[in-house]
């Protein structure tokens, strides 16, 4: 079923009407301006606003659409594009009933709506259905092939799903909404003894429990793991098509790990919870998705993060899962003083497990020649940086099976000799790592040279170093604002027209401002003290004195109160926080 991209035309005192203005097709879809009822209605005479507008997102007030695209590639013959600007577009008949309150904070929430629009990584197509694996639509029924993209879809991949409830309710309306996916999409053709193929790289990252790095950790009541992101490697020849699926969470129980200006917060398991039932329900969905679990716990087995490895450890234990393999591996410690080539070690260590679990390989006449009968699921405390490199190994060698057998590798060559391919395939890895930390750490990833080179260097290192010190500056101190962002965005935050004021009037107590000033002002007559001297070095230093002592123990009393002074999400319930 195809979709129609859209043309918003123009607005009446009474109805707002959006234009289908695909060849062919001659549907209006009008929304009520007071009571927002939206029906079907023919062509009308009016002049189109603007053209080449394509999904409709309803949220109550607004509509949102995407005003421009980039086509990233095709996809079995299905255009795949990626939204590059928006709209948010006011079909209301009026606000002025709001009061003044009311209109700032709608102001508030538009800039949030915008915010996450801003994160680059929305993908859609208008007659394909990117939420799927190749495996999974190719295990569907008739009647599910027969269903519009809108209601087949995999909710969890579904970013604009809770904005199109209102669509969802009544078919005649979905051709005019498109399902949106975030994350990452790379197409490229490439070549290997003569011989061109497609190679695709899909992440697809969940909508349940998102969020930002350390406002959301662990799972919820439901097993919802988060930053659970989806990546498939797809290869397309001659007809034939073969892909590979991983998939990436924070570690599924109950723990947390709120900012607290400190450059590495303590992690702390929740001790109020039923753990095992939450980490059943995880893994009770990934086995019926996904078949058999290796789990890759690649966190530090010492330190901080010691803890978290040991419980995870135990509670799969006590699962008494048979489909479901535990693997713990020190990805620091094995790899400290740049001795990268000790990857390998967990690589090799699991090879029998990847050939067991196989891939999703169909030959040039359609006939399916094996199945994934597993995933790997890899993590590490972000699920970004060491899970990125360990996931595109593994991906390395399914990809070369998968050459071998499609006829385009020889059964003697290995894909790390193929250098324009490797070219390719460490870049778009790359790329994937950066897209995926910027949507949850809000900056590119780290390890990244290594992941381009097959190496690390020095400069990778210093790079490391700047992206740490930014991910600091935004994890403590606009990270709040991103987090309630995602929040509204998913509809995890409903706004309503009422009197009673919203969670964003919630003013910080005195201590906000009042310490942040003394310190400031007590470390400037430090240095002033120390820039004009006084009459005599005892006289300078007791200043010194005074005023160093003042700033530090300001300094000292506002990290004790880590809390009080970070960015803090106002929107998020608290059981989703702590």
């Amino acid at each position: 079923m195809c979709f129609y991209t859209v043309a918003y035309q123009h607005t009446s005192p009474e109805k707002f009407y959006i234009e289908a203005c695909d060849d062919g097709a001659d549907a209006v879809l009008a929304i009520d301006r007071v009571s927002n009822e939206m029906t079907l209605t023919g062509k009308t005479l009016c002049t189109p606003l603007r053209n080449d507008v394509t999904p409709v997102t309803n949220t109550r007030m607004y509509l949102i659409v995407i005003t421009k695209k980039r086509n990233v590639g095709s996809l079995l013959g299905h255009a795949v594009w990626k939204a590059v600007d928006f709209d948010v577009i006011s079909y209301k008949k009026t606000v002025l009933h709001l009061t003044e309150d009311q209109t700032q904070d709608n102001k508030t929430f538009l800039s949030m709506i915008n915010n996450v629009l801003t994160t680059d990584g929305f993908y859609f197509c208008t007659d394909y259905d990117l939420t799927h694996t190749l495996q999974r639509l190719a295990n569907v029924s008739h009647d599910f092939q027969e269903m519009s993209l809108l209601e087949r879809a995999d909710q969890r991949f579904v970013w604009n799903g809770s904005l199109l409830r209102e669509f969802l309710a009544q078919p005649e309306l979905h051709k005019f909404a498109i399902p949106v996916v975030h994350g990452f999409i790379v197409m490229k053709p490439c070549r290997i003894n003569g011989k061109i193929f497609e190679w695709i790289l899909i992440s697809r990252r969940s909508c349940f429990r998102a969020g930002v790095r350390y406002y959301v950790r662990g799972i919820d009541s439901e097993g919802h793991a988060a930053n659970f992101v989806e990546t498939e490697q797809i290869v397309l020849y001659n007809g034939g098509r073969a892909s590979f699926v991983q998939t990436r969470g924070s570690m599924p129980f109950f723990w947390s790990q709120r900012p607290n200006l400190k450059y590495k917060p303590k992690p702390l398991i929740s001790k109020n919870t039923n753990h095992m039932d939450g980490i059943q329900r995880h893994f009770d969905s990934q086995v019926l998705i996904y078949g058999k679990q290796t789990i890759l716990n690649l966190v530090n087995q010492k330190g901080s993060e010691k803890p978290l490895e040991q419980a995870f450890a135990k509670m799969v234990s006590g699962m008494e899962n048979g489909m479901i393999k535990y693997v713990a591996f020190d990805f620091h410690k094995e790899c400290s003083r740049m001795r990268w080539d000790r990857l390998n070690i967990l690589v090799d260590n699991v090879a029998e497990t990847q050939d067991e679990y196989s891939c999703f390989l169909v030959d040039t006449e359609g006939k399916v020649l094996s199945q994934q009968k597993g995933t790997f699921r890899s993590n590490c405390m972000d699920c970004l940086d060491r899970t990125n490199v360990i996931q595109s190994m593994l991906a390395r060698r399914s990809i070369q099976s998968q050459l071998q057998r499609m006829g385009v590798l020889h059964v003697a060559q290995r894909i790390e000799e193929q250098a324009d391919f490797e070219k390719i395939y460490k870049n778009a890895w790359a790329d994937n790592a950066n897209a995926c930390a910027k949507q949850y750490a809000g900056t590119g990833a780290l390890k990244t040279d290594f992941t381009r080179t097959g190496k690390r260097t020095q400069m990778g290192l210093v790079m490391d170093g700047v992206n740490s010190a930014i991910r600091y500056y935004k994890n403590n101190f606009s990270d709040g604002f991103r987090q309630d962002s995602i929040d509204l965005f998913l509809g995890n935050y409903a706004v309503y027209e009422t009197d009673g004021p919203t969670p964003l009037r919630i003013q910080k107590d005195w201590k906000f401002l009042t310490l942040p000033i003394i310190m400031v002002v007590a470390f400037s007559m430090c240095v002033i003290c120390l820039l004009m001297a006084g009459d005599t070095w005892t006289e300078t230093l007791a200043y010194v004195l005074f005023w160093g002592t003042a700033a530090a123990v300001t300094a000292a009393v506002i990290v004790f109160n880590g809390r009080d002074f970070v960015d803090a999400p106002k929107l998020v319930q608290k059981e989703k926080m702590d």
